[in-house]
């Protein structure tokens, strides 16, 4: 029998067993990674990481495979892999490819056309935004809510778009690291201009909408690729380590001048 394999499970039982141990093992590597716990340039050791990670190499070697996909490890020429390290162009080329993918998305929403209901979920999500940045203090537990909300509208936004291979794309791009919509909004919550930032990107939100609702493709595409710049914007105000702190995975990132 082979090891670690119950006698009394059905094929389709390990199946699932060996998909929750790859999750468990991406899961677990993906944290250690953001939270800095790995380094950059720290070799990645399957026999370790089985240790580590208490599941067997097999999900290992799979978590490894998909965290190279996502871009967050790299394989080495004597073979395995080790933690990457990130530039501010890196960061600045993900931006722009998930903003110029959510343009598309946008445009394909506006020239195929979307149902009052659905667009009426997309402003039940503008309404608390509005309400959000309307309060008097925007506090750390604001911002937190402000994610949630910010990734419900780019996540609506994109299955608006119809287009399930679009869709894939998506998904992968914003699963590159520092590429999501809300890599940055932590740290930029520590500027004087955070409010401001919120206040921009909001109307871009509403400006993307009035363009899907009135068919203009061109226009909702251009707006999406814009707001996707908030992103960028945020990055180029990441000035302190105490505001690196706030980046998922912000040590893995050669920050350009003085920190």
């Amino acid at each position: 029998m082979a090891a670690g394999k119950d006698p009394d499970m059905n094929p389709g039982e390990t199946l699932n067993r060996a998909q929750s141990q790859t999750t468990r093992a991406l899961l677990k590597l993906r944290e250690l990674i953001l939270s800095g716990e790995l380094k950059a340039g720290d070799r990645l050791s399957e026999l370790a990481l089985v240790d580590r990670l208490g599941v067997s190499r097999t999900p290992v070697r799979a978590a490894l495979m998909r965290l190279a996909e996502e871009g967050l490890v790299d394989s080495i020429p004597s073979g395995g892999f080790a933690v990457r390290a990130f530039t501010e162009a890196d960061v600045f080329d993900a931006i722009e490819v998930r903003g110029t993918l959510e343009g598309l998305a946008a445009r394909f929403a506006a020239e195929r056309g979307v149902s009052a209901s659905r667009l009426a979920a997309l402003r039940a999500i503008l309404k608390e935004i509005d309400e959000l940045v309307g309060r008097p203090k925007l506090t750390s537990e604001a911002f937190s809510t402000y994610i949630s909300l910010n990734g419900r509208f780019h996540a609506l936004l994109t299955e608006l778009a119809d287009s399930p291979a679009l869709a894939r794309h998506i998904e992968r791009a914003v699963a590159a690291p520092f590429a999501s919509p809300n890599a940055f909004v932590m740290a930029q919550s520590l500027t004087p201009a955070a409010r401001t930032v919120l206040i921009v990107a909001q109307e871009q939100h509403r400006a993307v909408v009035e363009a899907i609702e009135q068919r203009e493709g061109a226009r909702a595409e251009a707006l999406m690729r814009e707001h996707s710049k908030v992103a960028a914007r945020n990055l180029r105000g990441v000035g302190s380590l105490e505001a690196q702190r706030l980046v998922p995975g912000g040590s893995l990132i050669r920050w350009a001048g003085p920190r």
